[in-house]
This record gives structure tokens, sequence and C-alpha cells, in this order.
């Protein structure tokens, strides 16, 4: 059996006030065509379908669209929510679309819900865990559940696991493995201090783990522990990932092997360094990358008219915008550490001069000096 494992599709998300949705919709499209090239036997969607809790109705329209056109396949749908989800809002509904072998869980009820598939090798147990808080357990368990770790166990040893059979879990939660941390990035909600952290030891009980919640494909602990990862860059720290769906196929109990299918991006996002006319030049040359999701570092040491508006001409798309020459470097490494009760006999004019080297690496040309000067006399400070 070929299963498809997907996660945090974030439908309706801004990057730095850029609307996502016909990138998202692009990417989604792409998804269909692999089910349908891989032949798979069912997806696994695991959480963060949408990025908030009050989706946009463009957002609603486009899970709808995607969800239709994979259940018109035939192929069975297994869906949980994530932190970004309302689960009521996902859940609307959830029932009646059993018949259309669409599976929704997004609110635990004090029990692990699960859906049977069935091979030539015999039954697939899938169960889907919604993204859990220990305090959702509180109306189901009398004993005090403290930390994430404790609520999923808790959650997984009252669970009747056949060990015998196949078994597959849906998460959306932070994994660690031992002492091993997953790799993040910065679109990522981590709880400080690391309140948020469950051990992968948690599922042995199963044969594969379809993880959501982090943006960066990765196992965790073995191959069968899985994020599957976001299906598009979502913040500048994942400009390096490589992002894939995973197509995971089982034969008999332990023999499972993963696949994963890269995803190709209407516009890649990425970073950019040079001098503003080396990168103006090297975005006219490029008819398909000077639509990307840009972020320029710019290194020239002379001040610049309207950088951002430069740039924006050759790269419409363009997000952030940041400097790197002598003048950041300097400022980033030096300090001030005046003898506070030195600074009142220093005169305005000294002070000044100084904090202008400090920012600037270059002295006051004398014509600012002089400028510099008639405004603390006007002023009334004691340039002398």
């Amino acid at each position: 059996m070929k299963l498809m494992h997907i996660s945090d599709l974030h439908i309706g998300k801004r990057v730095n006030e850029f609307s996502m949705i016909e990138d998202q919709r692009f990417i989604l499209e792409q998804m269909i065509e692999i089910a349908i090239n891989e032949k798979v036997d069912g997806i696994l969607i695991a959480g963060d379908i949408y990025d908030k809790s009050q989706p946009s109705s463009e957002a609603v329209l486009l899970l709808d669209y995607f969800l239709t056109s994979l259940t018109d396949l035939d192929i069975p749908v297994f869906v949980i929510s994530g932190n970004h989800d309302s689960p009521e809002r996902l859940n609307f509904g959830s029932k009646l679309l059993h018949k259309n072998k669409l599976y929704i869980t997004s609110m635990f009820h004090g029990t692990l819900e699960s859906f049977e598939l069935t091979d030539e090798y015999g039954a697939i147990r899938i169960y889907l865990l919604p993204f859990l808080k220990p305090a959702m357990l509180r109306p189901f368990f009398a004993e005090p559940i403290d930390t994430y770790d404790e609520a999923i166990k808790k959650v997984i040893q009252t669970t009747s696991v056949d060990t015998s059979k196949r078994n597959i879990l849906l998460a959306h939660q932070f994994i660690i493995n031992g002492s091993i941390q997953p790799e993040r990035s910065d679109s990522e909600n981590i709880s400080v201090g690391g309140l948020d952290q469950i051990d992968a030891s948690a599922f042995k009980d199963f044969d594969y783990v379809a993880l959501g919640h982090l943006h960066g494909p990765q196992k965790i602990g073995r191959d069968t522990i899985r994020y599957s990862g976001s299906p598009l860059k979502y913040s500048f720290s994942e400009v390096h990932q490589k992002k894939s769906v995973v197509v995971l196929e089982i034969k008999n109990k332990g023999e499972i092997t993963t696949n994963l299918i890269p995803l190709t991006p209407k516009h890649d996002m990425r970073k950019i360094k040079g001098p503003i006319e080396e990168l103006i030049a090297l975005g006219k040359a490029d008819a398909k990358g000077m639509y990307d999701y840009i972020y320029a570092t710019l290194t020239n040491e002379e001040e610049l008219y309207d950088a951002i508006g430069q740039l924006r001409a050759v790269y419409p798309n363009i997000m952030g915008l940041d400097y790197e020459n002598s003048k950041t470097q300097t400022a980033a490494t030096t300090s001030i550490n005046y003898d506070l009760s030195a600074l009142s006999i220093r005169s305005p004019l000294t002070l000044f001069s100084e904090f202008y080297k400090m920012q600037n690496n270059s002295e006051l040309a004398k014509e600012q000096e002089e400028l510099m000067e008639d405004i603390f006399l006007q002023s009334g400070e004691n340039s002398l």
C-alpha cells in the first residue's frame, strides 16, 4: 500500500504581507498530480491545514477544491488539526464526509480515533491524534497531567494498539529524540523552555508516525518517525530547505520504504547579496528568478537613493532589505564605554563627532563640522 504524507499547508498564509494563496494553489495542484502519478492509496495530512483559526473565504475555497479533487479520485484522506487550526471549524460536517472517504479528527474526545485500510498483506490501522495540550486532557483523566510528553504518552497508553498489525499515527506535536533536537525555522510556534517537547520513544507501537508542526522535512530517531515539512517556504530561515512530500510504501509489518518527492514552487524564496548594481543586473538576466520572493543584502559603501524602489523595479516580489558594509560592521562591533562622570566636560560637538565616526567609519568633513557647530551654538549648547 502506498500513502502520501503531507502537512503544514497553512492555507491563507501571508508572508511579509504578501498573500501566498496563488502559490499554495500551484503547489496543491502539484500534490494532486503526484498522488495520481504515484497511484497512492491514501493521503495523510498532519495538521496546520489553515494558517489562522479564522481562515479567509479564499482559503476555505482553496481547501475545498483540494480535498474535493482528492476524494473525486476515490482516495481516502485522513486529516488532523494543528495548533494553527480551529478544531470546531475544521470538524464541521466531518461525519457526513466519511461516505466520501474524507476522515477529519480535529478534537480529542477521550479516545484516539482510528480507521482501517486493507491490502493484500492485511489490515492497516490509521490513528488520528489532533494537536493536544496537557490542559485538554483534564476532562478525561483524573490524575494531573502537566507536560506535553505526559499527555501524549497517556493518550497512547490508554489506546489498545494491536502491535501484531501495521499501525500508523498522525500527530502534530514537537518531537525530540532524547537530547537530539530537530531542525526548526522562524515560522514555527515553539514553546519557550521546551515545555512542548515529546520524546520519540512514545511512538514505539507505531510502524510509521506522520508528523506535522515543523517546516523542514526530517526524520526523528528512526526513518519511520518523520516530519513531511511544509510544502512551501514560509520564512527566510527556510531558504535552504528542499520541500517535498513523503510517499511511503508498506508491505509486510516492519517493511516500509519512504521516498521524498520534490516540490517545485511557483516562486522560490531566496536571499541575494552584493552591490545594488550587480543585483539589478542579475535580476534583469533571470526572467523567471526575478519574480522570486527576495531578501536582499546590499554591500554598497555609499548612500543609495530609494534602494528598495530600485530593486522592486526588477524584483517585484522583494520582501526585505538590509545593508552589510564597513559602516554596519563597525556599528555592530563597536560599543561606547564612556566614563559617565566625564560626559559633562566633553563638548556636544566632540561627542557627536565620535558618534558619527562610530556609525560611518569616517571623520566629519570640515563643512559638516562647521554646520554642526552652528547648530549647537544656535541651540544654546557650548560646543567648545
